[in-house]
């Protein structure tokens, strides 16, 4: 024998009702159960014409209209027009029950929970009806039972208790009568021993195929649903879940319990004494394996079976010095709780007595806040206790594992998880079982945590990074495209997933939770809404994704004023925009204290010598306890470009013309002529090495007229240039007489810091550097008299954005 039960989903409409016909009739046993929700979404419209009944609201009528309209129209889409006269006929005397019932609710003005019940019964009886109907003509082996006069209960409306030995016989003997192959009943209904309708509370359906197979010992126990069995975690919210094969009671009943919804956490108390087996099958995919559920261990040796939440959770906290050492608080808690009917789903308590904490439903807050203040209320009046504190707005999370039980590192792997990704946790509890680990966190970072749980407990260590991309300029427009050409081989070899969820200009923004396709990302970003930084970072917020990273490829201070903003949200921030780290120490100092705070690196990598690793290196260096000694650095690309190129035949206005059109320079080429971009780099490697120096202490020894320094344009700067052609001639032919080149050079000796433009000899390392390369000599304790060398293209934007690139598998790899 075999139970069969179909949920709302299942029997939603006359398709999906074809389709049970075909799972049905292709099932070989000799006795089968059968065992229906109502059509989908139906038993809402009736709790929904009950609520407005009960408010003397006249719409109930057209809540009531469109029941019958969904019924009628499944018997016309599935019976045959010479069988339908019988079944409408039924049908319609059901429903003028039923508005009998709402006209009582509405004439009273109240629904009492014994009037819910009979209206609710509704959905699962004309399901059945006219399902069993349908397989009768269909020329299927089936009869319809009315599951009132199999399962007898209390009287206890809308979670009524099972009288099972009474229950028992009347299957029995049932059973022993009927002689066609197919039973088919509705679920979530029974009836008291006085006759009256009675339910079985949410997940009803379940308890009635589970209550069916105990007691008449099924060889097998079905449910079918809109889902391929029990999952790894919520496949809603996790996209890489996977089902599970195999599970135990245990396992199952822990992550029904904490939100695995397709199975009702009662359904396994039936038939768990019995060994019965429950296989968790997909309706509309039937060939797939789904979920066994056994008492067979986990054989497979894995830890942590799944991930499961469950949402709409306060906490109560009850505190206060009269708590300590006084016998008999815990018990009057939670007997306040139990006698208002109010369960308590997560327990905690220090170890000082001070303190303890329940988790329970969000819709009981306020009752339960009321009951328990009035239960203390002599003992918060004379101040031992505190009013009860109540948290709002939470969730709880839970690993669920048989296996999990004295495996060390668990619940630190777990806890270390969630910290990393900002995820605060607000309580923590373990049975003694140590089959689930439970921790209540807010609502809001519950698809962040459940993501970082399953990417850390099952993606075999493939880890899935979140790009937010500022900027998409000549820098980061190779930056995208060194991402797309990359991604198999970030995949493959080094185990990440790389996506970028947001892209911003100057003009438009575009968002895709999913990822956006980057081949078309040019399109998706000139078809976005319109541009806002402030509305940037609110999206960034809102969507809480983890391994989360504000990557900038801009030159814009504004940019850079909101990287505090991202590192206190625990995202981390990229960027070659050297502002930042080039502001105020007060400001370069808090950002490093933030990225360190909220365990969310701020890596620059780019603000000195673009795709060199030079910043890398310098810290190398400090961590390993090195000290440095002198740095001395051509660290402009731009500007050895420009004196590279620059010479008797040609014009210096020329020269920073094409470096600026080949994108060498910044997109104002005065900050790169002046020396502050050289300025900048050289206070960023100071301050690396431990120094704290601000711009102002750098000497600059600038090479430009002063005229050129006080352009406010582009325009003006290179007309400048061109005037005083002469003076920067002059430059190079006294350099060429020194028989030396030209290079603009920084150096940081004794804590103090220095720019300007110098003539190199043929002796020094500098003489041949070409092209835009940069290079950088670290005299340190350990190099004092052969200095460390950096060398290497140091401008131009397939380098930088590859720097940028590498910070990024940096972070991959923390």
């Amino acid at each position: 024998m075999k139970v069969l039960k179909f949920g709302g989903t299942s029997v939603a409409n006359a398709e999906n009702i074809s389709q049970v016909k075909n799972i049905v009739s292709n099932t070989k046993d000799d006795k089968v159960i059968v065992v229906l929700s109502a059509l989908g979404g139906i038993t809402d419209l009736l709790l929904q014409a009950a609520d407005l009944a009960s408010k003397e609201d006249n719409t109930y009528k057209k809540t009531l209209a469109e029941i019958e309209n969904r019924h009628l129209l499944t018997i016309k889409e599935l019976i045959p027009i010479t069988a339908q006269s019988k079944v409408l006929s039924k049908v319609k005397s059901e429903l003028n029950g039923l508005e009998t019932l709402l006209e009582g609710a509405y004439s009273i003005s109240e629904t009492t929970l014994k009037l819910s019940d009979k209206i609710v019964s509704y959905g699962e009886l004309l399901s059945s009806h006219i399902i069993s109907e349908f397989f009768i003509a269909e020329k299927m082996d089936a009869v319809y039972k009315d599951s009132r006069e199999l399962i007898k209960t209390n009287e206890t409306y809308g979670r009524a208790v099972v009288d099972f030995e009474l229950t028992h016989d009347r299957c029995r003997d049932f059973m022993a009568e009927v002689s066609q192959r197919i039973v088919v009943m509705a679920g979530f209904i029974a009836s008291s021993i006085k006759g009256n309708t009675t339910t079985l509370g949410r997940g009803g359906s379940d308890y009635t195929a589970a209550i069916m197979a105990g007691v008449l010992n099924a060889d097998l126990l079905e449910i079918w649903t809109d889902v391929s069995g029990m999952y790894t975690a919520n496949p809603k919210i996790v996209k890489q879940a996977k089902a599970i094969e195999h599970i135990s009671y245990e396992e199952a009943m822990e992550l029904s319990h904490f939100g695995a919804k397709v199975l009702y956490p009662p359904t396994i108390q039936p038939i768990l004494a019995k060994g019965i087996s429950i296989v968790i099958k997909n309706t509309f995919r039937p060939q797939d394996p789904g979920t066994l559920i056994t008492k067979n261990q986990n054989k497979e040796g894995k830890t942590v079976r799944g991930i499961s939440h469950v949402e709409h959770i306060v906490l109560l906290s009850l505190e206060g010095p009269g708590m300590v050492g006084v016998p008999g608080i815990s018990k009057r808690f939670f007997e306040v709780l139990s006698l208002a009917d109010i369960s308590v789903v997560l327990i905690t308590q220090a170890s000082s007595e001070h303190s303890i904490c329940v988790g329970i439903s969000a819709e009981n807050a306020k009752k339960a806040a009321s009951i328990v203040n009035e239960a203390f209320e002599y003992e918060i009046s004379l101040g031992k206790i505190k009013p009860v504190i109540v948290e709002k707005d939470l969730a709880i999370i839970a690993l669920v594992g048989d296996n999990m039980k004295s495996h060390q590192g668990l619940s630190g792997k777990m806890f270390s998880t969630l910290g990393k990704n900002n995820v605060n946790i607000r309580a923590i509890a373990q049975g003694a079982s140590e089959r689930n680990i439970s921790a209540v966190i807010t609502r809001e970072d519950v698809k962040k945590a459940l993501n970082a749980l399953h990417e850390e407990f099952f993606e075999e260590n493939i880890k899935q990074m979140n790009l937010f991309v500022m900027g998409v300029g000549n820098v980061g427009s190779k930056f995208l495209a060194q991402i797309q050409g990359q991604e198999k081989y970030l995949r493959d070899h080094l185990k990440l997933n790389i996506r970028v969820i947001g892209i911003s200009n100057s003009r438009t923004m575009v968002f895709m939770e999913n990822g956006i396709p980057l081949q078309d990302w040019e399109e998706l970003l000139g078809a976005g809404e319109k541009a806002d930084a402030s509305a940037f970072i609110e999206r960034v917020g809102k969507l809480n994704f983890r391994n989360s990273i504000f990557v900038d490829n801009t030159a814009s201070e504004v940019v850079s004023e909101t990287y505090a903003t991202y590192l206190e949200k625990s995202i981390s921030v990229v960027t070659c925009n050297k502002i930042a780290c080039a502001s105020a120490y007060k400001n370069y100092r808090r950002l490093k204290d933030l990225a360190r705070e909220y365990n969310a690196p701020f890596l620059f990598e780019t603000n000195v010598g673009a795709g060199l690793p030079i910043i890398d290196t310098l810290k190398n260096l400090i961590a390993s306890g090195d000290k440095i000694l002198n740095i001395q650095a051509v660290l402009s690309g731009s500007l050895n470009f420009v004196f590279n190129n620059f010479n008797d035949q040609t014009s210096f206005h020329d020269i920073v013309k094409q470096a600026q059109e080949e994108g060498y320079t910044e997109p104002d080429p005065k900050i790169d002529l002046s020396g502050i971009d050289v300025m900048r780099k050289i206070l960023i490697l100071a301050r690396e090495s431990g120094y704290q120096l601000d711009i102002d202490d750098i000497e600059n020894k600038p090479f430009l007229p002063q005229e050129s320094l006080n352009t406010t344009n582009n325009d003006a700067f290179f007309a400048s240039l061109e005037k005083h052609e002469a003076s920067f001639q002059d430059l190079y032919k006294r350099a060429v007489e020194d028989d030396a080149k030209l290079k603009y050079v920084a150096q940081f000796k004794d804590g103090k810091a220095s720019v300007g433009l110098e003539r190199i000899p043929k002796t020094h390392d500098f003489y041949n550097l070409e092209g835009s390369d940069n290079i950088v000599l670290f005299y340190t304790e350990r190099y004092p008299n052969q200095p460390m060398i950096i060398k290497g293209a140091g401008a131009g934007a397939e380098v930088t954005a590859s720097g940028i690139f590498a910070d990024i598998i940096r972070i991959g790899n923390f």
